[in-house]
């Protein structure tokens, strides 16, 4: 039985906006304003309560100084060691 239910992809990528932006100590506001995105908006991307576009994520990516890809390689680390935690390893359930 798995301990909770699996994240939604726009919670880990609001997470990981979350995480990145307080890496840099940059506020909603200065990362809204350098994306031309609503800090309410950018706020809801970052709880996971709404789905961003790819063209939103590419704006958020810049103002944090980063590449898309290099935004949702770690969104996908993220998913993958969560995953690793109470999933049994795709090639693992193959080979069986």
């Amino acid at each position: 039985m798995r301990p909770s239910p699996d994240p939604l992809l726009r919670e880990a990528i609001g997470e990981t906006i979350r995480d990145l932006r307080a890496s840099e100590h940059l506020t909603l506001r200065q990362v809204s304003g350098d994306a031309a995105i609503s800090l309410g908006y950018l706020s809801e991307i970052e709880r996971g309560q709404k789905e961003a576009s790819s063209e939103v994520l590419a704006l958020i990516a810049r103002a944090l100084d980063v590449s898309v890809g290099e935004l949702m390689a770690e969104v996908a680390d993220r998913l993958l060691a969560y995953e690793a935690q109470i999933v049994v390893p795709l090639a693992a359930r193959l080979a069986a």
